[in-house]
């Protein structure tokens, strides 16, 4: 499949009533065991996640890192991939130039929360970037309002719904908008945006149908799935060193 096809592929995924969820990978072997799964229709990448397997902080790791790790996950699966490109770095449109070229046909970039005009022309420069390229991409225009912003809960959903709506109007295809899971304050990000919301499954969310049913297009999970896969290998440490021995059933995943 062609990274125009992937593109396509995945603004379709975008674009259909059934969500679009999406467990977060972070090099080859998790990209793998998520793209074997028959219920997987993309794949999407973790910055943080990658981060950390090389042994930086959230945000702090180098383009040139962020994109070694991202291009092993290209290469190692057939479906569309979706790649957290951080804020963007210096230059969001070569940023995205660069990701289009290893196969990337959509992305998270996040505004931490820069003035809104200087925040939009960063949208506006990936998306031209992207149809310069001749491709579809998928910007997953990321606000930082609840995370990172100031004020009540209601004073965060309206500059998140101002951002939002301003991201799209450059050409976003979806807002992402982390950290509501409220049943309420979903809905009325849905409202504002036409259905054309992400969102992040934060322990407390909703399951995925819960999400579909009031119109959320997206769901992914972040730094979750490494997380509980860390654990899983700290449990096993642990148990190992108390005299436990590798389960029977262990599949060969790798």
């Amino acid at each position: 499949m062609s990274t125009l096809d992937r593109a396509r592929t995945l603004r379709d995924l975008h674009e259909s009533p059934r969500i679009l969820q999406l467990v977060n990978v972070w090099d080859a072997v998790s990209a793998r065991v998520i793209a074997e799964l028959p219920e997987t229709r993309a794949i999407a990448t973790a910055g943080h996640s990658i981060a950390a397997s090389f042994g930086y902080p959230d945000g702090g790791m180098p383009l040139d890192v962020a994109l070694g790790g991202i291009a092993t996950i290209v290469d190692a699966v057939e479906l569309p991939v979706s790649a957290d490109l951080d804020d963007g770095y210096d230059d969001p449109g070569e940023t995205v130039r660069r990701a289009i070229a290893l196969g990337v046909v959509g992305a998270n970039v996040e505004d931490r929360m820069r003035p809104l005009e200087e925040a939009v022309a960063r949208v506006r420069a990936v998306t031209a970037a992207a149809e310069a390229e001749g491709v579809p991409f998928q910007l997953n225009a990321r606000t930082d309002a609840f995370v990172r912003g100031e004020g009540d809960v209601e004073h965060k959903l309206g500059e998140a719904i101002a951002r939002g709506r301003a991201f799209l109007a450059e050409g976003a295809a979806l807002v992402f908008v982390p950290g509501p899971t409220r049943r309420d304050l979903v809905e009325r990000l849905v409202e504002a945006f036409d259905g054309r919301l992400s969102i992040i499954g934060l322990p407390g969310a909703l399951p995925a149908a819960e999400y579909e049913r009031m119109g959320v297009a997206r769901i992914s999970y972040g730094p979750l799935a490494q997380r509980v896969a860390l654990r899983a290998l700290r449990d096993l440490g642990a148990s190992l060193a108390a005299g436990g021995v590798i389960p029977e059933d262990t599949p060969a995943l790798n």
